[in-house]
């Protein structure tokens, strides 16, 4: 386009930016009327789309770091034809689709949901490296840029350091940043909290660092043209802007530059929205409208990127033509349906770790499913990523064959990295460390969760039987903690996330399962350190054949009650506590109890089932003792009004697991003395309410 229509049509951008803010009366003008003439330059000559299919794999992606910065996304898209003006007048108001922050819609444009600040970034590694895989499977018919924008605050996030490190190391030169560096900031100036040579950062790292004037659309165009010819490293270009360009006051004094502008309508801040939408070239009295030479520039780029989107496919076709099993395998993959798992036979050692089991289940996975990526804290020989690994190879800058993403003892950038390569679609992420380390991850498990991205998390050394490592290691609050996630629910009724602490090999095999039919939400699995012993099976079953009911949440691992009696004592746990009680039941047994023994890899999921069938495994009104390895808490929805929780209301403390276990009342013992305690405490009540109520 001619120069003077990008500038016309980074005006308009503007001015739509600081309107929608001001109808709203809240929202963040300035970052977007500052960076406006880069983006727009981005969108109307070099963004690669097809406008009548937002799906298009081919498609280059653009990812926002800095999610404040909405108004100039969606005033973008909508030039580009994907959100109407309307959608605009609607910003941040309820079921709009033009949120406060972007909300992942591939339909309108929206290629993620921008969260914390920083986190945007490591979506955008994750993306250019799965297009890096496919390309590396499947040829260049599938080759595309990532770009992402980040801003000032988004560099200062701690992310930001273990996105650019990963990203230079592994050489991404389909990945450019356009860092949005305007000097303010929300608070105050960038100067006040930051002097870095930001250009040594990026090149220490490994990046092509290029500069340009925010306003000259030939340093801009020569910059983006340089950045997507790279081919041997990412590329970071910082765009020196201007925060709030082209804001005035009523009298026409310029508001450019100032904090006041960054994160309140242009009227908070003392400007006028008013002069300066007529400044900028706009009607003040309606500013909500596209100027007719940019409409006009902006359907050619569209009939434009018709064209290369057509051509592109006649070239897939014959592709297709060519590789036939390589094109099946691609829509397969993009299907998202064909991993279904079904671990019946696969071997299971008894009386080890779940981490272990868990392990042998991810040296099937990577032996039989290329549509899978693992990545571990700098633990796979602990979490059992190992085993993953073991059967392909890490990814290297000069060979992205491998299934294995190496990132480092950085869990949050793993985590990001790993919502970037679900959303590129059709891959399965998997990112492994200790539960303890979630604590790092938690706003992109967050993020997982809110955009329904089928995450796989491996959360090993699940409890205070971490032992000698000692209480910083020893998840306690962790599993109640994540298990809010489960709390949440979609429209449907479904849980926003599944967690799942298996109590043994068979039922981790089983959860495996669970993890890949949930295609639409992250899934947890809670795995122990420690050996596990053996659960019962009924005779002529198999324990594969039982830990599968736990699909419903919970089920019945053992019970001698007779027909038609109910069970004196119901225990409940998951992962190891499962058979702990198990123990303190047999006890309980020989003493002459009715003893039932429940198996709950996931109190939510249990809670969701049909009252007749959670009766039929927590009787009603009937004595329940669960047992957490954490915070009690963690069972109250399912124990009823007159169950008891037992768990821990401490951290852990440094010694051996065993020793820990008898301190902490983790021993058979301890449960029976626990439980017959509880029992008393039962039948008293229930006197006490037979009295009180004749």
């Amino acid at each position: 386009m001619d120069n003077s229509i990008i500038l016309k049509a980074a005006d308009n951008v503007r001015i739509l930016s600081a309107s929608m803010v001001e109808k709203a009366k809240s929202g963040h003008p300035g970052g977007a009327m500052g960076a406006a003439t880069a983006i727009t330059l981005l969108f109307a000559e070099f963004l690669r789309f097809d406008p009548k299919n937002p799906q298009w794999e081919a498609r280059d992606r653009f990812l926002m770091d800095p999610g404040h910065m909405s108004p100039l996304l969606y005033a973008e898209l909508v030039l580009t034809g994907r959100l109407s003006l309307e959608d605009l007048k609607n910003f941040r108001q309820f079921g709009s689709i033009t949120s406060g922050h972007p909300e992942l819609s591939v339909e309108h444009g929206v290629e993620n949901s921008s969260g914390p600040l920083g986190l945007g970034q490591g979506m955008a590694v994750g993306v250019a490296i799965a297009e890096r895989y496919k390309v590396a499977h499947f040829g260049d018919i599938l080759s595309h840029k990532t770009v992402v924008l980040v801003s000032d605050g988004g560099i200062q996030e701690e992310i930001a350091y273990g996105v650019g490190r990963v990203a230079g190391h592994l050489k991404l030169s389909n990945l450019i940043f356009f860092y949005d560096a305007n000097g303010v900031q929300l608070s105050c100036e960038t100067k006040d909290v930051m002097d870095q040579d930001f250009k040594k950062q990026y090149e220490s790292w490994g990046f092509r660092v290029l500069e340009a004037d925010g306003e000259n659309v030939d340093e801009l165009r020569t910059a983006f043209k340089a950045a997507y010819a790279e081919t041997e490293r990412p590329t970071i270009i910082i765009g020196h802007t201007t925060m709030a360009k082209g804001a005035v006051g009523a009298a026409g004094e310029s508001f450019e530059g100032k904090v006041s502008t960054h994160g309140q309508p242009l009227s908070g801040a003392g400007a006028s929205t008013e002069e300066t939408v007529r400044r900028l070239g706009g009607n003040a009295e309606n500013p909500f409208e596209v100027f007719p030479e940019v409409k006009k520039a902006f359907d050619e780029r569209l009939k434009e990127l018709e064209k290369i989107a057509a051509e592109w496919k006649a070239k897939k076709a014959d592709w297709d033509a060519k590789n036939p099993e390589k094109a099946a395998t691609i829509q397969s993959w993009l299907s998202g349906k064909n991993i279904q798992l079904n671990l019946k036979d696969l071997e299971q050692k008894e009386g080890v770790a779940t981490r272990n089991s868990s392990g042998t289940v991810l040296s099937y996975l990577a032996k039989n499913y290329k549509n899978i990526i693992c990545s571990s804290a700098d633990l796979s020989n602990s979490d059992q990523t190992q085993k993953f690994l073991n059967e392909t190879r890490i990814m290297t800058p000069g060979d992205f064959g491998g299934a294995f993403v190496q990132v480092g003892v950085a869990e949050l950038t793993m985590g990001a990295i790993a919502c970037g390569l679900a959303l590129h679609g059709g891959l399965y992420p998997i990112c492994a460390t200790f539960f303890v380390f979630s604590d790092f991850m938690k706003p992109v498990i967050r993020m997982a969760a809110l955009q329904g991205l089928p995450v796989k998390y491996v959360f090993t050394h699940d409890s205070f039987r971490v032992g000698e490592d000692g209480p910083t290691h020893q998840p306690i609050e962790h599993e109640t903690q994540i298990r809010l996630l489960e709390d949440l629910m979609k429209e449907d009724g479904r849980s926003q996330m599944l967690v799942l602490r298996p109590a043994d090999p068979a039922e981790t095999s089983v959860a495996w399962e669970m993890a890949f039919e949930n295609t639409d939400s992250p899934t947890a699995l809670i795995l122990t350190r420690q050996k596990v012993g053996s659960l019962p099976c009924p005779q002529g079953s198999s324990r594969y054949a039982e830990a599968a009911k736990c699909r419903k949440g919970a089920y019945v691992v053992s019970d001698n009650t007779p027909a038609g009696k109910n069970p004196d004592l119901t225990f409940v746990a998951n992962g190891s506590d499962v058979y702990l009680e198990h123990e303190a039941a047999e006890v309980l047994r020989k003493e002459g109890k009715n003893v039932r023994v429940v198996s709950m890899i996931s109190p939510k999921l249990f809670t969701l089932q049909d009252k007749a069938y959670r009766d039929s495994i927590i009787v009603p009104w009937t004595p329940v003792f669960a047992l957490s390895s954490g915070l009690p808490v963690l069972f109250k929805d399912v124990v009823g009004g007159f169950g008891k929780v037992a768990g821990l209301e401490r951290f852990g403390a440094s010694a051996p697991a065993s020793v820990l276990e008898k301190k902490f009342g983790y021993e058979p013992a301890a449960v029976v003395e626990q439980a017959k305690a509880y029992l008393a405490e039962f039948a008293q009540s229930v006197a006490d309410f037979k009295k009180a109520n004749g």
